[in-house]
């Protein structure tokens, strides 16, 4: 029986599938997001190990050796990957004040009526809330106008509108500058001011992947402008630890919370396959004066968005 038909089919779909994954791993390990599919596919890196996992097995059936040998290559630098980014150095200084923050992107509005009971059951200090329209920002204002008094928004509808609810008192900030709204203030915990920047830049669709490069410089902006005032800068960023442009916030000296608390991988998006597959592109990142623990991310009902819930506490800096 002649098998090299089968083999060289063997050999060629290997081939293929190590093309397009070495293609995002290279641009991955050479710190560039790349044009589309690049950035899309960078969302779902770990989820690139199965069609490397494929490729193997067809190049070790087919005897094709340099594609196993490109295959272990490719296969050990998603390993490497899989690791969260960058140091998370503990602060020095003793505790100041633990509180909690929400953050939650309702789908145009759409998860508002499930996002309430979600904020009575888990009780925030600040909630961050992306896609919050007219409607959203009235249910809000209606139903918590008593236990979060203080409120910064960007007033607009559909996805353009965004809102953060706050026990304590805020000073409004000019935020930062997006196609969707990203309002911004400084809060006063307790006696000691932390900045507050909603983040919700636009998503990488193929033909407006620079805007969503330039809408993620200008939040790095923000979080390098003030590299000693404690800050929390919560949205949808609609980008994960594997896009260069998100990493170049992180680079600023922000740490993800969900990493401090054990959770770096956690999927928030689509969220009706989160709990086996998905994207974490839903982020509270932290200055290093922050520490953070018990994240979490729910199901909002009517949103394609888990929430995520994080406990940080501010600590003195030296």
């Amino acid at each position: 029986m002649n098998r090299r038909p089968a083999r060289r089919f063997g050999a060629w779909c290997a081939g293929l599938l190590l093309a397009g994954v070495g293609v995002v791993v290279g641009c991955r390990a050479a710190g560039t997001d790349g044009i589309t599919p690049v950035p899309q596919l960078l969302a779902f890196l770990p989820w690139l190990l199965v069609p490397t996992g494929f490729a193997l097995l067809c190049s070790l059936l087919a005897r094709w050796w340099p594609g196993l040998v490109c295959g272990v290559a490719v296969l050990g630098l998603l390993a490497w990957y899989l690791d969260p980014y960058g140091r998370t150095p503990d602060p020095a200084g003793p505790p100041l004040d633990t509180f909690r923050v929400l953050t939650s992107n309702v789908e145009f509005g759409r998860g508002t009526p499930a996002l309430v009971p979600r904020i009575r059951e888990r009780r925030p200090d600040v909630v961050f809330v992306e896609e919050c329209e007219y409607g959203c920002q009235a249910t809000l204002e209606g139903d918590f106008a008593t236990d979060y008094p203080y409120r910064q928004a960007v007033r607009a509808a559909g996805s353009h509108g965004s809102m953060i609810l706050s026990r304590f008192p805020l000073r409004p900030t000019a935020g930062v500058r997006g196609t969707m709204g990203m309002p911004g203030a400084v809060a006063d915990v307790h006696g000691h001011a932390v900045r507050l920047q909603l983040a919700h830049p636009m998503p990488p669709l193929p033909d407006q992947v620079g805007l969503w490069q330039r809408e993620l410089g200008r939040l790095r902006t923000f979080a390098a402008a003030d590299p000693r005032a404690p800050t929390v800068l919560a949205g949808d960023f609609n980008a994960t630890q594997d896009h260069t442009a998100f990493r170049r916030i992180l680079d600023t000296g922000q740490t993800d919370a969900a990493r401090l608390a054990g959770a770096d991988r956690a999927a928030s998006w689509p969220a009706r396959t989160a709990s086996v597959f998905g994207a974490q592109i839903d982020h509270v990142l932290v200055s290093p004066d922050f520490t953070a623990t018990d994240a979490r991310f729910l199901r909002v009902a009517g949103t394609d968005h888990r929430a995520l819930v994080v406990d940080v506490t501010l600590h003195q800096r030296r």
